[in-house]
């Protein structure tokens, strides 16, 4: 709210500043006012490092501050750690956030090197621009934030893949979810020996990336004012671009409001299913979504128990997926009626603002500049529930073990 972040020297409107403070720490990338031109540069500082905060995760950063301070981590700082993280155990959770802290900050370091020369050579930034927009762009990236530097986020490098590749490898990264990338610099040339959540969010991911490409693109494939502008070569490259983004980042290189309504479906599904767990993207998650998917197949073939890649699935996770899936469902319904309720917009662009909010997205229809306070916070308390609602959902349950001395007798009611 400082006037010192504004680039106009005044105070920022406190919803404004709330808005844009829970959307980065959420790492969403929805904004209500235009970044670049309402924000100076300590304002554009104090939302990178959010940024960058949101996607080490609360928690981890939490233990990184007091093993820097106090040497030690205290035993429920070590619970809260090892369930955002989703380690194994709480012994390792010193040696995890270091891990983390290392692999964010590799992975960005990467990604700067390939865009620091794109901006200096490629578009004539000085040295010190260049720097500045390779940096925040990969913070952004990385984190699956979506904030850009340009009040047309990156519309202006539609056609550039110097600078969408990396920032789709980047995305894709850290949508990937810190245990499979551990597990896959240390075992990448040995698939067998993966476990079953690396596996999962390996094919989910694949599998999700090349159906929104293909969706996305033959749906806009002709659309005048999206894909259709572009050369072939470049439609394939938007299309990919999008897909990617889908999956919680929130840049986008077309005017989302001009897509079609079928393609704003489809997105609305993928935004849902986000990216894999313990990593920097938002929604269900792809191993939640998988989850239900082998349920569905297993139930359709009449076998008793429910098989992943060899493995049987506990029953548990039966249960922990169907709750956070219903209770999901629950706060994007009610977010969206709000919105229809308060501002008036019709179902379509209220509902891709909701899942947007909720699966931390951060793509948006046009419409978020214009929404009245009471709009903002329903969308802020969409990202807060969609970046911490599930995590903390899927440790307690995970947790929360009650043994039951007792059982009812059965009975069954009539499905369908």
């Amino acid at each position: 709210m400082l006037p010192i972040s504004s680039r106009n020297g005044g105070w920022t409107d406190v919803f404004d500043a709330l808005f844009t403070a829970t959307s980065a720490v959420c790492v969403t990338g929805l904004t209500v006012v235009d970044t670049p031109t309402h924000w100076s540069d300590v304002g554009l500082v104090v939302i990178m490092v959010l940024i960058q905060l949101g996607g080490l995760g609360i928690m981890l950063f939490a233990s990184l501050i007091g093993l820097a301070v106090a040497r030690r981590l205290r035993v429920r700082s070590r619970l809260n750690a090892a369930a955002e993280a989703k380690a194994s155990g709480i012994g390792e959770v010193k040696g995890l956030a270091r891990r983390i802290l290392t692999i964010s900050l590799l992975i960005e370091a990467v990604v700067f090197a390939f865009l620091f020369p794109r901006f200096a050579l490629g578009y004539g930034y000085d040295m010190g621009e260049a720097a500045w927009h390779a940096l925040f762009h990969a913070v952004s990236s990385f984190n699956n934030a979506g904030f850009a530097l340009y009040s047309d986020n990156l519309m202006g490098f539609a056609a550039d893949p110097w600078i969408c590749l990396p920032i789709c490898a980047a995305v894709i990264l850290g949508g990937l979810g810190f245990p499979v990338i551990m597990q896959l610099r240390r075992e990448l040339r040995r698939p067998l020996h993966w476990s079953m959540n690396t596996r999962i969010v390996i094919w989910a991911t694949l599998v999700l990336l090349l159906l929104g490409t293909i969706y996305i693109t033959l749906l806009e494939w002709d659309n005048p004012a999206t894909l259709g502008a572009f050369d072939p070569a470049s439609r394939l490259l938007i299309g990919f671009f999008h897909s990617v983004q889908t999956r919680t980042a929130g840049f986008n290189s077309v005017d989302i409001g001009l897509m079609h309504d079928e393609t704003w479906v489809g997105m609305d599904v993928l935004m849902m299913i986000g990216g894999g767990p313990a990593g920097t993207a938002g929604g269900i998650k792809v191993t939640t979504f998988a989850v239900l998917f082998f349920i569905l197949v297993a139930e359709l073939r009449g076998e008793g128990a429910v098989s992943i890649f060899g493995k049987r699935l506990s029953r548990a996770v039966h249960r922990e997926a169907i709750t956070v899936v219903l209770i999901a469902l629950a706060a994007v319904m009610a977010g969206t009626v709000s919105l229809m309720l308060i501002t008036g917009q019709a179902l379509d662009r209220a509902l891709f603002e909701a899942v947007s909010a909720f699966g931390t997205v951060g793509l948006s229809t046009g419409i978020t500049f214009d929404l009245p306070p009471a709009a903002e916070v329903v969308l802020v308390l969409l990202m807060f529930l969609g970046r911490i609602g599930p995590l903390t959902l899927g440790s307690a349950l995970a947790l929360r073990t009650r043994r039951v001395l007792y059982e009812y007798p059965k009975e069954r009611p009539a499905i369908g």
